[in-house]
């Protein structure tokens, strides 16, 4: 690209055309979609075979699917039998449900939706003050999924921040926009009580009641590690041709997610995509990596991808739990025995680092590389 064009796309002219310089693409889709481009960049343009064929103008209403909802308030009452049975159906046959009656409050739900929508609209020279290929910095701003190994580009932005300790990592949280730290740590707090109680609900329906293991286990989450991710998703001139995220599952034990009402999220159930209808101040929930590791297969982590839209910005925040990066998962023994041996190898995030620094993480291809081979 001729030194001319670079500076005209700086000026947020000569974005017409779908190549120039890599630079520009790394600076982000919020980027380039504020500078006004009408096609999208080659580095995003799937192959045919990986495109989201079916994403038309509407969703269509017959792959719209109604994940189960679990209430969390009965999972905390006396008579809770039947809320943790529905939780373990869900964890079972979905690996992933919408958790109602959360406790979170609203003001903290908004908070956080606010200040992510405010931290995406900082001039880009502010934002880029977070960029680290580091997967141990406190916060990390980027592009795409991973984009010092992505072949394609995806369509979102992001925000990782690292939530444990919190009285280490808070002061490396941006400070712009003025109350970004206070709420993110509010929201933070919050996030991490919840995971707390539903991890005992989900060892219960498991029925891991040894107290030692299920004691340990509740103190070993309790310092363990927390990453909020906060996404962004703008209007794509081409929502055909790309993706806001590729097919992935997740690499820890549970995912707390808070979705806008602007549907994006698809789960792959029974071979087929399907979009997850939101629902006002749910949480979406999904099995991790880890949950199916430790539950030895009986929970599976399942695919889901985000679709790309023409039509509305799209925000989410993802608050991701599992051990500490130091500890080890494996089969739970009280899962373990003659009749069910261990499916998988005992992990830790250095052998999760150790692999996607060697290659790109595509659909379940880390898990599938911790299975036992017999």
């Amino acid at each position: 690209m001729a030194p001319s064009m670079v500076a005209a796309a700086v000026d947020g002219k000569g974005f017409e055309d779908a190549d120039y310089n890599f630079t520009h693409l790394l600076k982000g889709v919020k980027h380039l979609s504020r500078n006004g481009i009408s096609k999208v960049p080659e580095k995003y343009v799937l192959p045919v075979w990986e495109r989201p064929m079916t994403w038309g103008a509407e969703p269509d209403p017959l792959k719209l699917i109604a994940l189960p909802v679990v209430d969390f308030s009965e999972l905390q009452g006396p008579n809770n039998s039947e809320a943790l049975k529905s939780l373990s159906d869900a964890c079972r046959d979905y690996g992933f449900f919408q958790l109602v009656n959360h406790g979170i409050p609203e003001e903290v739900t908004r908070g956080i939706v606010e200040v992510s929508k405010k931290f995406f609209e900082l001039p880009f020279e502010e934002r880029s003050k977070y960029m680290s290929s580091d997967m141990y910095s406190p916060v990390r701003y980027g592009t795409s999924f991973n984009q010092s190994k992505d072949k394609v580009f995806c369509w979102r932005d992001f925000l990782k921040l690292t939530c444990h300790p919190m009285e280490k990592v808070l002061p490396h949280w941006p400070s712009s926009p003025p109350d970004m730290r206070e709420l993110s740590a509010y929201y933070a707090k919050a996030a991490k009580n919840l995971f707390m109680e539903l991890t005992g609900a989900i060892l219960r329906g498991l029925e891991i009641n040894q107290v030692e293991e299920h004691g340990a286990l509740i103190e070993e989450f309790k310092a363990g590690s927390q990453l909020m991710v906060m996404n962004c998703y703008p209007r794509c001139p081409q929502p055909d041709l790309t993706l806001g995220m590729p097919p992935h599952s997740d690499y820890g034990f549970l995912t707390l997610l808070l979705q806008d009402q602007v549907e994006g999220l698809q789960i792959q159930h029974q071979d087929e995509w399907v979009m997850v209808r939101p629902i006002p101040n749910a949480r979406v929930i999904n099995v991790g990596d880890h949950l199916e590791i430790f539950s030895n297969g009986r929970y599976k982590s399942v695919l889901h991808r985000v679709l790309a839209n023409s039509r509305q910005h799209r925000v989410s925040v993802a608050s991701i739990h599992t051990l500490s990066s130091n500890r080890t998962m494996k089969p739970s023994p009280s899962l373990v025995d003659d009749a069910n041996p261990p499916k998988y190898k005992d992990t830790n995030f250095a052998s999760f680092l150790d692999y996607v620094s060697s290659q790109e993480p595509k659909n379940k291809d880390f898990l599938e590389s911790r299975k036992v081979t017999r």
